[in-house]
C-alpha cells in the first residue's frame, strides 16, 4: 500500500502545472506549437475538446465527462472532474452534441457491467481527476485518474490512435471498452465486441443521432497478452468470446507483474472491421515516436502562416486558431480509399481523400477562404466528397456528419465554396459537374426553395426563418452565376445572378431592417420587434434577431448601401449595431446569441461579416477600430476564451485572417477586405518558394488604424485585395497610428 502511495505522490507530482488557471500546457521544441492551448474554447460556450488528433485526422482521441448537456457538445467542458473514459470521434464546437464513439478506460478492479447506468453517476468505471494531473498539446492529451490511479497518455497518427496507461505498481491492470455508452442526441442501436485473440479485439457500433445512420468499425491492439475478459451484452454477462446486441462493453484484464505499461492502438473504419484493421499502423507501440511525429505535423501546419510580435498571449490566440481550423473537417475515407454513405452504399474516393463534418453554414464564412490559402490542396477533395454526396439525394450537402446529412441550419452553402475555390483558381474536381450539383440544388423544392421561386423570396407566413432562408439562398445564387460566367453559361448567368437580387423584397427603408414579408408582396410581420429573437421556431431569423440578420448582403455591398439611401444613413445605421443596448427580448431567445457589442453577435456566424462593411461605404477606418475591438474583445487565453461555439473551425479562422489584416466578406469574390492587423508581421507561406508577407509599422493596442500602405513599393490605397495578388507573393505594408486617416482607402483616394 505504501509503494502505491508514493506512486501516486511522483505521478501528481510529475504533472503539477503552474497555477494560473490550473492547467499547463505542454511544451514541446517545435516553433510555434508551444504556443496552442487546446484548452481554449473548452469552457463557456465554446464546445472545443483538448484531446489528440492531427490536422484534418480521422481520429480525435479525447476526454469524456459523460455529461449530455449543451455545453457538453464535444463531450468535454473545463467546468468537469469527472472522466468517464476515452473516446475516439468528437465535434468540435458544435451546438449539436454526437459522436464520442468507442469507448476506452482504464481502471484498476473488477467492475459490473450488466447494470444500464442510468446517469453518469452509476457509470462503474468512472473517476475523478483535477487540471493540475491534466496536460495537453496539440497531437497529446494527458491525465492522471485519481480514482484509478492511472496515468493516461493519448496521442495520433492520421488513422490510428495511440494509448498509454501507467498504473500504480501491484495494482489490477484492466480496460473498459464500452460501446452502448452514448451522450447528448446519440444512442446506440447495434454492437458487437469480439476477442479476436490474445492481444487484438474488433467490433462494431452503430447509432442514430445526429447523424442518423451512423456506422463505426473499430479493431485494438494491445501491449500485452488479454489474461481474462468479461464480456457484457444488454444486461447479461457473456461467456463467449465474443457477443453482439444493443449495448455491449467487456472488461479486459492484463498481466500486472511484468510492466506498470499498457499500450494499445486502436483504428476504425466507416466500412468494415477489415478496412479498419487496414487502417491500424503496423509496427510496434512506441508511443513517444509517435507522439513527436504528430508534433512535427501540427508544427509544419502552424508554419502556413507565421506571425511576429512580442506579445506572447497574441502568439497564443493566433496559433490556437490557427490549430482549431484545421481539426475540422475530418478524413473520412479508409487507407484504401473506401468510404461508407448514408444510404450505406460503399464508394471509393480515387485520387481524393473524402473528408466529413462539413458545418457549412458556419464554415463557408472564413475557415473555407483560410484553407484556400493554408490547404488548397484539401479544397479540391472536400468538393470531390461533396459531388460524391450529392449523387445520393441529387442536392449538395448542407451539413454532413459521418457523411449523413443533417439538414442543420440554413441555406446551401456548399455552393459558395465550391464557387469560391473556381474563383480563386483551385482546380482538381469536374467543374462542369460541380456546376450542375450547384444548378440542379438550387433549382429544386426542398427546405423553402419552391416558395423562394415562386414569389422571388420566402414569404413568413409559410415557412419559419424566411428572411434568413431568403438573404442565404440569395448569397447561394449569385455564386451560382459567378460559376456560370466561368464557365461561359450566359443564360445561367443572367437567371441566377437576377434571382440573386431577392434580398431587395425584404428590406424595409423606414426601419432600416430586413423583415418578413407576407404573400401579398407588400405587409410586413407585425408586430416588429428587431431585438426580439425566438429560438427556430415562429421567427423570421435564425438564431437570431432583425439587427444581426439585416446585413446579409455579400455580394451587393454597395446595392445594398444604395437601398439605405446614402453612405451615410447606411454607416449611421451599421454603427447603431455596435453602439445600441444589448437587450435581446422573447420569452425563447437563442443561447446562440452571445459574444454582443451592441446588437452585434460575434458568438455566432451571421454576424462575421457585418464589421467590414464599412470598407463599401466610405468609412474603412471603423472597420479598422470595429475589427480591432472584436478581436480585443471576444477572444483570450483562457478556457472561457470563445465567445461562442467553435463551429468546426469558423470562430478561430475569423480571428486567424482578421488579425492579419484580412478578411473574406464575400468568399466567392476571390477578395479579402482589409481590417486592422494587429501584428507586426505575418508571412503568409505560399510555397516553398514564394510568401506573401503583411507588415505593420507602428501597430500597437493603440495604434490600430492604417495611415498609409504600399503594396511592393507601390502606394496602395484600396480596402481589398485579390487571392491572385496574395498567392504571387509579395510585401504589403502598412503604417499603423492612433487617429484614423480618413483620406486612406476611400473612394476619392482609389
Amino acid at each position: 500500500m505504501l509503494k502505491n502511495y508514493i506512486f501516486i505522490i511522483l505521478v501528481a507530482s510529475a504533472f503539477i502545472s503552474c497555477k494560473k488557471e490550473e492547467k499547463k500546457i505542454v511544451e514541446s521544441k517545435s516553433k510555434n506549437t508551444i504556443y496552442v492551448d487546446p484548452y481554449i474554447g473548452t469552457g463557456g460556450h465554446g464546445h472545443t475538446y483538448p484531446g489528440a488528433t492531427v490536422p484534418f485526422g480521422m481520429l480525435q482521441v479525447t476526454p469524456v465527462n459523460g455529461i449530455s448537456k449543451w455545453d457538453w457538445c464535444s463531450g468535454y467542458h473545463y467546468s468537469d472532474s469527472i472522466a468517464a473514459g476515452f473516446s475516439h470521434l468528437a465535434l468540435s464546437g458544435t451546438g449539436i452534441g454526437d459522436l464520442a464513439d468507442v469507448l476506452f478506460m482504464p481502471i484498476n478492479k473488477e467492475v459490473d457491467l450488466s447494470a444500464t447506468p442510468l446517469s453518469r453517476d452509476s457509470l462503474a468505471y468512472k473517476s475523478k481527476y483535477s487540471h493540475k494531473n491534466e496536460e495537453a498539446s496539440p497531437g497529446y492529451y494527458q491525465v492522471f485518474l485519481e480514482s484509478h490511479n492511472v496515468n493516461v497518455e493519448l496521442t495520433t497518427a492520421l488513422r490510428t490512435a495511440y494509448h498509454k496507461y501507467t498504473f500504480a505498481k501491484d495494482d489490477k491492470q484492466s480496460v473498459v471498452i464500452d460501446l452502448g455508452f452514448a451522450i447528448n442526441w446519440d444512442r446506440a442501436l447495434k454492437t458487437s465486441i469480439a476477442v479476436e485473440d490474445e492481444y487484438t479485439i474488433s467490433g462494431y457500433r452503430f447509432s442514430k443521432g445526429w447523424a442518423a445512420n451512423q456506422k463505426v468499425f473499430f479493431v485494438a491492439k494491445f501491449s500485452k497478452p488479454i489474461n481474462k475478459h468479461h464480456i457484457f451484452t444488454d444486461g447479461k454477462r457473456i461467456e463467449n468470446k465474443s457477443s453482439e446486441g444493443v449495448k455491449t462493453s467487456a472488461q479486459l484484464f492484463f498481466n500486472s507483474n511484468d510492466s506498470n505499461e499498457l499500450f494499445a492502438k486502436v483504428a476504425l473504419s466507416s466500412v468494415s472491421i477489415e478496412n479498419a484493421k487496414e487502417n491500424l499502423d503496423t509496427g510496434d507501440f512506441n508511443f513517444e515516436a509517435i507522439k513527436t511525429k504528430a508534433e512535427n505535423i501540427w508544427d509544419k501546419a502552424l508554419t502556413k502562416i507565421e506571425v511576429e510580435t512580442p506579445i506572447d498571449s497574441l502568439k497564443t490566440m493566433f496559433y490556437t486558431a490557427m490549430y482549431h481550423a484545421q481539426v475540422a473537417p475530418v478524413t473520412y475515407s479508409d487507407k484504401n480509399g473506401q468510404f461508407r454513405k448514408e444510404n450505406d452504399e460503399i464508394v471509393s474516393a480515387e485520387n481524393y481523400t473524402a473528408y466529413s463534418t462539413l458545418s457549412l453554414w458556419d464554415t463557408f464564412r472564413a475557415e473555407h477562404p483560410l484553407l484556400t490559402l493554408t490547404a488548397p490542396e484539401k479544397v479540391s477533395d472536400i468538393i470531390n466528397t461533396m459531388l460524391v454526396y450529392y449523387e445520393t439525394r441529387k442536392i449538395l450537402p448542407v451539413w454532413t456528419l459521418y457523411a449523413n446529412e443533417t439538414n442543420t441550419m440554413t441555406g446551401y452553402h456548399s455552393i459558395p465554396v465550391i464557387a469560391e475555390a473556381y474563383k480563386k483558381g483551385i482546380r482538381g474536381f469536374d467543374a462542369e459537374k460541380a456546376f450542375e450539383a450547384m444548378k440542379t440544388t438550387m433549382m429544386q423544392d426542398e427546405r423553402g426553395l419552391n416558395h423562394y421561386k415562386k414569389y422571388g423570396y420566402i414569404p413568413y407566413t409559410l415557412i419559419d426563418e424566411s428572411v434568413t432562408i431568403t438573404l442565404e439562398y440569395a448569397y447561394d445564387d449569385w455564386c451560382v452565376a459567378q460559376m456560370a460566367k466561368a464557365l461561359g453559361k450566359n443564360d445561367d448567368y443572367e437567371f441566377f445572378l437576377n434571382r440573386s437580387k431577392a434580398y431587395q423584397h425584404l428590406f424595409d427603408n423606414e426601419t432600416g431592417f430586413m423583415r418578413g414579408k407576407s404573400v401579398d408582396g407588400k405587409s410586413w410581420n407585425e408586430p416588429f420587434d428587431p431585438k426580439h429573437s425566438n429560438h427556430r421556431e415562429q421567427t423570421d431569423y435564425t438564431e437570431g434577431n432583425a439587427w444581426q440578420h439585416s446585413w446579409f448582403v455579400p455580394h451587393a455591398v454597395k446595392d445594398f448601401v444604395t437601398l439605405h439611401g446614402s453612405n451615410e444613413t447606411f454607416t449611421r445605421r451599421l454603427e447603431q449595431l455596435f453602439t445600441e443596448s444589448s437587450e435581446i427580448t422573447g420569452d425563447n431567445v437563442s443561447a446562440d446569441i452571445s459574444g454582443l457589442i451592441g446588437q452585434y453577435a460575434h458568438g455566432n456566424e451571421p454576424s462575421h461579416h457585418i464589421a467590414y462593411m464599412f470598407n463599401h461605404a466610405n468609412q474603412p477606418w471603423r472597420t479598422q477600430y470595429w475589427a480591432r475591438h472584436i478581436m480585443d474583445t471576444q477572444y483570450n487565453t483562457t478556457p472561457n476564451g470563445l465567445s461562442g461555439n467553435e463551429d468546426c473551425g469558423q470562430m478561430s479562422a475569423w480571428y486567424a485572417l482578421s488579425s492579419i489584416g484580412l478578411y473574406p466578406l464575400n468568399p466567392a469574390s476571390g477578395d479579402y477586405e482589409i481590417g486592422s492587423p494587429i501584428f507586426e508581421k505575418a508571412t503568409i507561406n505560399i510555397s516553398k518558394e514564394k510568401s506573401f508577407v503583411i507588415e505593420a509599422e507602428n501597430v500597437s493596442d493603440k495604434n490600430i488604424y492604417i495611415q498609409s500602405a504600399s503594396l511592393n513599393g507601390v502606394d496602395f490605397n484600396k480596402t481589398s485585395i485579390s487571392h491572385q495578388q496574395i498567392i504571387e507573393g509579395g510585401t504589403l505594408h502598412f503604417v499603423m497610428g492612433d487617429q484614423p486617416n480618413k483620406n486612406w482607402g476611400t473612394t476619392n483616394n482609389q
